[in-house]
């Protein structure tokens, strides 16, 4: 070959295809979600371990949506011809379809819902304490005897205890405020009973209508029924405390002689003769089954 013509031949190789490059970062959208999920399920787990039946049934409660159902249409082209509901188009005209659409709107407890809940809640607790009682009456050798001389009944203002007189019963000595042994231990069991809860107390004496027998060298007016019911009262309240039950809870100890009668049609019977209990109610709203006894 001529001098001038002995030039290096270079020849490129150019790589065509090949699967390199970058693929993108979906995968740690996807992976992020995962553990989101997963943090939740394991959160879920621990709420359901650590919380107790009435606490679970209250969340739900509180976050039970309600549903409302929205009919959507929109679009263009073959399904909805560019019209919507806004255009004056219908659900199936011109072969358009509606999309239903479920919004989830969570319920907002409001005031009343609060107070119901807890006229609820103690209206459950009264109801407990009754059952509790008297079944430890029942089944108590010592007071089993006494089943009748206890009335346990729910008013407007709360739970009421009445231990009550009855023939051939008597809870207290004739014409005194002197506590016989059986209701003195009676008395102790509904102590136990109140100092579970933790309600304010109304403590009450009652009489019968009968006068009292002058007591030997006092005035016939010295000591009536006003001062017996006053006493009587004042008896219950210090079993009471002496049994555990907090000294602050009284709110107030009364005597109102035979001016509440048990038996209006025989103010005479000894079962008007009685010391009332009463643990006051603190939710301002009534029980349902209390609002139909109003109504009745």
């Amino acid at each position: 070959m001529e001098a001038g013509h002995n030039q290096p031949i270079i020849v490129k190789k150019i790589k065509k295809g090949g699967h390199g490059g970058h693929h993108g970062g979906a995968w740690k959208v996807a992976y992020a979600d995962f553990v989101t999920a997963m943090m939740a399920f394991f959160l879920l787990l621990w709420l359901l371990s650590t919380t107790s039946v009435e606490q679970r049934s209250g969340i739900a409660d509180y976050f039970t949506p309600t549903t409302a159902t929205l009919s959507k249409v929109s679009g263009a082209g073959d399904i909805l011809a560019g019209r919507s509901l806004a255009d004056g188009a219908r659900v199936g005209d011109g072969g358009s379809s509606a999309v239903i659409v479920a919004v989830q709107i969570p319920k907002v407890a409001t005031q009343k819902d609060i107070e119901e809940l807890k006229a609820k809640k103690e209206q459950e607790a009264f109801d407990e304490a009754k059952s509790a009682l008297e079944k430890t009456i029942s089944e108590n050798p010592d007071l089993s005897d006494l089943q009748n001389n206890i009335k346990i009944d729910m008013t407007e203002e709360g739970m009421r205890i009445q231990i009550v007189d009855r023939e051939g019963g008597a809870l207290f000595d004739a014409g005194t405020a002197n506590l016989r042994p059986k209701t003195r231990r009676l008395l102790e069991q509904v102590a136990k009973v109140v100092a579970q809860l933790d309600n304010d107390v109304s403590i009450a004496g009652h009489t019968d209508s009968a006068a009292l027998p002058p007591r030997p060298g006092a005035a016939a007016n010295d000591y009536s029924n006003w001062e017996l019911s006053s006493d009587r009262a004042n008896a219950g309240r210090r079993v009471l405390i002496g049994s555990g039950v907090e000294t602050a809870r009284i709110q107030q100890v009364v005597g109102k002689a035979d001016q509440e009668p048990l038996l209006e049609e025989d103010p005479t019977r000894p079962e008007n003769r009685r010391i009332s209990v009463v643990l006051k109610r603190r939710a301002t709203v009534l029980p349902p089954e209390l609002h139909q006894q109003k109504k009745q």
